[in-house]
């Protein structure tokens, strides 16, 4: 989980740092080809390329693709406009926003503690993307509604049935995001790609495609409650990246928002793990 998360955040600086060259739907559409490729590829060898799974499932995989377009859009507008680390840590709040999300969508139980324990995080996010005299920037509120359709790709996910592969998941998304860059670059044109943009843009595919493998195979043999609180090493990296190739680093109320988020996740990923004891306890 934790080469997952440090290749996924690898692979925001990268993006980040060809951003400041490229159009971001060209980025977009050449990234995702070459991702794509790849996944196709891996998907390919692990035989996981097959339809074989009921049409629901399908209804649900097309709604994530489209889910997962509107992250793309609004994760990395935000990105190329706001510190790696700030971005990364509103991204922090997803176990909060996914609790909360299947208490209102599913009706799922969700006691006072985690309620108080997300509300508690939605503080830390508004000490991060704090507004000003103006209100919120618009980069900030692009950052929020990357978490919000994180959320619903997320409860999504939560109703797909086991006989779905993981892997055609992830090429379908990732082949719906590179033809929707493909044809919203259009709009914007393209430019030339220098020799230093194209090394970085396929060590960019590379380390997405990383991020997917390691997922994928932590969630085949990792159990979910154990793995689920290392993804906050996620924000360890971006602070250290966002350092080290951008100089920037997060002022002290940034930092005690991100401390908020992560430990009112942390908390309820926790009473969740404690929850699902106490129940197979019983069944048992």
């Amino acid at each position: 989980m934790m080469g997952s998360m440090a290749a996924f955040t690898v692979n925001d600086t990268l993006v980040k740092a060809v951003g400041a060259d490229l159009p971001l739907f060209q980025l977009v559409t050449l990234r995702g080809i070459l991702a794509t490729v790849l996944i196709y590829a891996l998907a390919g060898h692990l035989g996981a390329l097959h339809l074989r799974f009921p049409r629901r499932d399908k209804v649900l995989i097309l709604l994530r693709c489209m889910t997962e377009i509107g992250v793309t859009f609004f994760f990395l507008t935000a990105l190329m406009h706001m510190p790696l680390a700030n971005v990364t840590a509103v991204l922090q709040a997803l176990p909060l926003t996914v609790t909360l999300g299947a208490a209102l969508v599913f009706g799922e139980q969700v006691g006072w503690r985690r309620m108080t324990a997300i509300g508690i995080g939605f503080l830390g996010m508004l000490l991060i993307v704090r507004p000003g005299p103006d209100g919120f920037s618009i980069h900030a509120i692009y950052a929020l509604m990357s978490v919000v359709c994180i959320t619903a790709r997320d409860l999504l996910t939560r109703r797909m049935s086991a006989e779905v592969p993981s892997m055609v998941v992830t090429l379908a998304t990732s082949l719906a995001v590179t033809l929707t860059a493909a044809l919203a670059s259009v709009t914007t044109g393209w430019v030339p790609v220098s020799a230093e943009s194209g090394v970085l843009i396929v060590a960019a595919a590379g380390f997405i495609l990383m991020g997917y493998l390691f997922s994928v195979m932590v969630m085949r043999v990792g159990e979910v409650g154990f793995v689920a609180p290392f993804r906050y090493s996620g924000l360890i990296w971006a602070l250290l990246l966002g350092w080290a190739v951008f100089g920037d680093w997060p002022d002290p109320v940034t930092l005690l928002g991100a401390g908020l988020v992560v430990a009112a996740g942390l908390f309820t990923l926790f009473r969740e793990r404690a929850r699902q004891d106490a129940a197979n306890t019983r069944h048992t």
